[in-house]
């Protein structure tokens, strides 16, 4: 079992890096969708990602309780990629208002990250799991974003320290910041 962390910026090459791993190691692949179609843009954005995927991959639509979700999925499955953390937090956050007392919000993320991670140590597949990095930017001027900021934070740092191997990504180069082994 081996488990990667991809993360990066908006557009920077993520789920294209994870899909080439994925491809790479061949074998059958779940694909994990948490993304809600909430918009146009986002159905476009949807599609466009449906289109680059082999139609051979197994898609898994789950926007929570992720973990849960793929346990019952992967038992042919030698690879499993979750595209995105970054969405399946907004899943959860869009459930609370601007008055939710930030440590309820957290404490639900931490569970959902928690599941995802005994999902992943009872698994035998590898697991590729792409999120994206908010807090390089200026700190946001409200409240929410800064809750948002933090606990999509918090939830990153989580699947890092479990992770054998981190990448980031800049402008579609991948660098290494943490080795398989260490």
């Amino acid at each position: 079992m081996k488990t990667t962390l991809i993360i990066g910026g908006a557009r920077s090459g993520k789920s294209t890096l994870a899909q080439e791993m994925a491809l790479k190691a061949g074998g059958n692949v779940l694909f994990v969708a948490t993304a809600e179609a909430g918009d146009e843009d986002m159905k476009k954005r949807i599609e466009m990602h449906r289109k680059s995927r082999p139609p051979d991959w197994v898609t898994l639509e789950a926007t929570t309780h992720i973990g849960s979700r793929i346990t019952k999925n992967t038992a042919k499955a030698q690879t499993v990629i979750i595209d995105c953390i970054t969405l399946l937090i907004n899943n959860i956050f869009m459930q609370y208002d601007e008055n939710t007392d930030a440590g309820l919000a957290e404490k639900e993320v931490v569970a959902e990250i928690k599941e995802l991670l005994n999902c992943i140590d009872r698994s035998d597949a590898h697991f590729i799991i792409v999120t994206n990095e908010v807090g390089l930017g200026v700190v946001p001027a409200d409240r929410v974003s800064r809750l948002y900021r933090d606990l999509l934070g918090r939830a990153n740092q989580m699947l890092a320290e479990h992770a054998d191997e981190v990448f980031q990504l800049v402008a579609g180069i991948p660098l290494t910041v943490k080795k398989s082994g260490h």
